[in-house]
């Protein structure tokens, strides 16, 4: 059934405070910064705001590394409770992104996902940092995959850096999630819209001082911000399926012909699949696919390797 998901992105520029402040007036200034940054999104009723990478690190080229720890240990859980609170009064998730320290002093740059009751469900570690967060930072690499369980669907995350790894890509796509949400201080580039496509997900990053982008499971851009906003909501559908057209093109009319707008055939071009995407209150993408006998796309690609390794098919 119509699956229906609202989904803020913000991405402001870090903020500058003075190395000079105190944590106190530090921690004071994030958190004002970032009830003005939510006050854009909160009107439109998100079911799911996704914040940028560190989200509530000050600029670095204003606040050094050993101020920062300074400060970090005077915001303890401080910042996380705030946006746990906006979660609770708006019925909302909220993805934190934050260097956090462990009880033997090291750190984590960590994803911490937060429910409509103000709950923290869970976290991601960044698996791929950048050298220098280790060798300069103390921040350790995470080892695992989280798939977190939403009301509206399961959700994966990746950090900036992390991007740029098949490794965790690959266990991601095994997992099959709904959604991955990506915080970051880098775009990405293609490298969203592939992501995307291999996980057959929706794809929603919070860039920090770049577009904000939510991306479907073909690979397209759905909605962005721009240089004007720093923020996006838009929603998307996730009861959806990703179908290759051979063999299953044929059936396409049919399902038209029988369901009409409460089901959705979208063709993005030369990429030779669909996304099917049931409008419905009484049938889901996945009843469709049974009824008309369709093969998902990676069924398909799995089909036609089976295909070229049975015996006697592979030329010499």
């Amino acid at each position: 059934m119509a699956n229906h998901v609202k989904i803020s992105c913000l991405g402001p520029r870090p903020l500058a405070v003075p190395a000079d402040v105190s944590d106190e007036e530090a921690i004071a200034r994030m958190i004002r910064h970032w009830q003005a940054q939510l006050d854009q999104v909160l009107p439109d009723r998100p079911d799911l705001i996704v914040l940028p990478e560190a989200c509530d690190r000050p600029d670095p080229l204003s606040f050094p590394l050993a101020r920062r720890l300074d400060y970090y240990r005077a915001r303890k859980n401080r910042m996380r409770d705030f946006f746990a609170d906006v979660a609770k009064r708006h019925g909302c998730y909220i993805v934190y992104p934050a260097h956090t320290e462990a009880a033997d002093g090291s750190w984590r740059n960590a994803m911490q996902l937060t429910d409509r009751a103000g709950v923290v469900t869970g976290a991601y570690h960044k698996n791929h940092l950048v050298p220098d967060e280790y060798e300069v930072a103390n921040i350790l690499y995470g080892r695992d995959a989280p798939v977190f369980e939403c009301d509206f669907g399961r959700v994966a995350a990746a950090i900036c850096y992390d991007l740029n790894f098949e490794e965790l890509l690959r266990r991601y796509a095994a997992q099959k999630p709904d959604l991955i949400v990506f915080p970051s201080m880098y775009h990405g580039g293609l490298m969203q819209s592939y992501w995307a496509y291999a996980c057959r997900s929706y794809f929603a990053g919070a860039v920090a001082g770049a577009p904000c982008t939510i991306v479907t499971p073909l690979g397209e851009v759905a909605a962005s911000s721009t240089n004007y906003y720093s923020f996006i909501t838009a929603s998307v559908n996730l009861d959806c399926v990703v179908l290759h057209i051979d063999e299953n093109g044929a059936k396409f009319p049919d399902i038209k012909r029988k369901y009409g707008p409460a089901v959705s055939i979208h063709d993005p071009g030369y990429l030779g699949c669909v996304l099917l995407t049931s409008e419905s209150e009484r049938f889901t993408a996945d009843d469709i696919v049974a009824e008309f006998g369709l093969e998902r796309l990676d069924d398909y690609f799995e089909r036609a390797d089976r295909s070229r390794h049975a015996p006697g098919r592979m030329a010499p």
